[in-house]
């Protein structure tokens, strides 16, 4: 009977979350701010409402259960040309910046917050210096943030949660153990966590890759996508390396890959289940955030509560001034290293650029977890008293980032003039204009093979393709012009060879760097519906 009462508990919660999760991503859609940041405002509001069940945040499941997918499903959306090419601007800010932040916030908790010392502060500093994967990229996306801005907050979030966690080791390790660990051994401990999980992402996104190229089933490639990130994330902690960065390349390897292995109809139905499967878990996780307070502020003993609003919003804004104070001179050397040492062509940020960077340094819920996380005796067997504190002001961080700075970026953005962008548009013109050319080619070069025999087909897709080119080249096309569809198998095997033209056309921009795969996505899923529809007229096939 208890266990049954302790499932329907579960169910319960469960329950009460899809709902708020949903009712309030309504809310978000209508006031148009983030859904992240009305997410966590409703849980804050929620938690003080007497005779709810009791939600608590089990880092447990944040680490084995939330955190791979999400970060599939962010590194599945990176496109690895921009990712690569601002590598060494991602480094700044993943290793560099979460370096900073841990030995500066070591430094200030040991001089100006009572209870803390210089092993207390480092850890401090290790759980709130990584960004959150899933507030940047949904908070950055829905501003329209320039391209150049979001791929580098995206890269950055998906890879500083390792250099972030590996420094919490090293700060769990001197306060519980009592040793501190040589500049080298944290260097070779970085590069195997790097090298060690990367390899181990590679190896499983190589394996499902195997999987999907001989499996044309779209539940079972389903399932096949849902089981990676987290094969993935337990092979790379089982190797001692870094489980998240394992997550990270097996997605990006997966996402280029399925390009080619994944049929149209499977692509369709795989990204239905992703994008309602992230958009669940990252609700989940932010109305978790804001239900958190009553049981961090439950914690804190020695305390008053004027002293802890003191403490959380000093700390807050220290952290915003760090990043902020680190920006400036990291970009002017990443833009050295780049154009002098790399030969890049690339343009120096402007300082706009760089301040809207630098306040764009949401938490979440992965330093909460860490936070929580924290043992609660120390090697000596004494109890870890500061570690009710370390939770507080973690918790602050994520509100004042997420809260305060997210509301702020819209009207910032606006002021600055940096909404908008203008460069994936552009590319995609270019793209549609480069694969439509080639599918005319080809269409004009096979009637003159074939005659008269199939010339109505011919024709007729000619003056589809044709009439897109016209209305492309006009700038007025603002959907796919396909023209009366004469019927006839002819057509359809002419349909489906052109469709597949304009695939292989795609994908050889794609390899070649002239598009990213953001834009192949795009031209990739409009292609995909208009081959599902050609296999559903065609005699005996039904869409997958």
């Amino acid at each position: 009977m208890n266990g049954a009462e302790s499932l329907h508990g579960v169910q319960t919660v469960f329950l009460l979350l899809m709902v708020f999760v949903a009712a309030f991503a309504v809310v978000a859609r209508r006031l148009q701010v983030p859904y992240p940041i009305v997410l966590v405002i409703a849980g804050l509001g929620i938690s003080v409402v007497p005779g709810l069940p009791r939600i608590t945040l089990n880092p447990e499941v944040v680490f084995l259960v939330i955190l791979p997918p999400l970060l599939f499903s962010s590194a599945w959306a990176m496109s690895l040309r921009e990712f690569k090419f601002n590598l060494v601007s991602i480094g700044m800010l993943a290793v560099g910046l979460v370096g900073f932040t841990v030995w500066a916030v070591a430094m200030f908790a040991d001089h100006f917050i009572p209870g803390l010392g210089w092993q207390a502060g480092f850890v401090l500093g290790a759980v709130v210096s990584p960004t959150d994967a899933i507030a940047a990229t949904s908070i950055a996306r829905t501003l329209g943030l320039p391209r150049r801005i979001t791929d580098l907050l995206e890269g950055e979030s998906l890879v500083n949660d390792a250099t972030g966690l590996l420094a919490l080791e090293f700060g769990v390790m001197m306060l519980v153990d009592g040793h501190t660990p040589t500049i080298g051994a944290g260097l070779l401990r970085l590069l195997w966590l790097i090298l060690g999980g990367t390899g181990v992402g590679l190896l499983i996104g190589v394996i499902g890759a195997w999987f999907e190229r001989w499996i044309d089933d779209g539940p079972i490639e389903i399932v096949i996508s849902l089981v990676a990130p987290y094969a993935a994330y337990l092979a790379g902690e089982s190797a001692k390396a870094s489980g998240v960065l394992a997550v990270v390349a097996c997605g990006l390897y997966m996402s280029r890959k399925s390009a080619v292995y994944f049929s149209a109809e499977t692509r369709i139905q795989v990204n239905a289940v992703w994008d309602a499967l992230t958009f669940v878990m990252n609700g989940i996780v932010f109305v978790l955030i804001g239900l958190q307070l009553p049981y961090v502020i439950a914690g804190i003993r020695g305390y008053g509560v004027k002293g802890l609003l003191i403490y959380g919003s000093v700390f807050s804004v220290v952290l915003i001034l760090l990043r902020l104070l680190w920006m400036f001179p990291s970009s002017e050397v990443a833009y050295q290293i780049r154009t002098k040492l790399l030969k890049q062509d690339y343009k120096r940020g402007g300082p706009r650029g760089v301040f809207v960077v630098g306040w764009t340094g949401m938490r979440g819920v992965v330093a909460l977890a860490a936070a929580i996380s924290l043992p609660n005796m120390l090697g000596n067997g004494h109890p870890f008293a500061e570690k009710n504190l370390i939770v507080f002001l973690t918790f602050s961080v994520i509100l004042v980032t997420l809260v305060v700075q997210g509301l702020s970026l819209p009207p910032l953005i606006r002021a600055l003039g940096l909404a908008g962008d203008e460069a994936v548009r552009v590319e995609e013109e270019e793209a549609r204009r480069l694969v439509l050319k080639e599918v005319i080619q080809f269409l004009q070069e096979g009637w003159e093979k074939e005659g008269e025999d199939s010339a109505h087909a011919y024709e007729d897709l000619l003056h589809q393709y044709g009439h897109r080119m016209e209305a492309l080249i006009e700038d007025a096309a603002e959907g796919d012009h396909s023209g009366h569809h004469h019927g006839g198998a002819s057509l359809l095997a002419l349909t489906k060879k052109a469709v597949e033209v304009e695939r292989q056309t795609m994908l050889r921009l794609r390899d070649e760097g002239r598009i990213s795969d953001e834009v192949l996505r795009m031209l990739e899923y409009e292609l995909d519906l208009t081959e599902s529809r050609a296999n559903s007229r065609a005699p005996g096939v039904s869409a997958g």
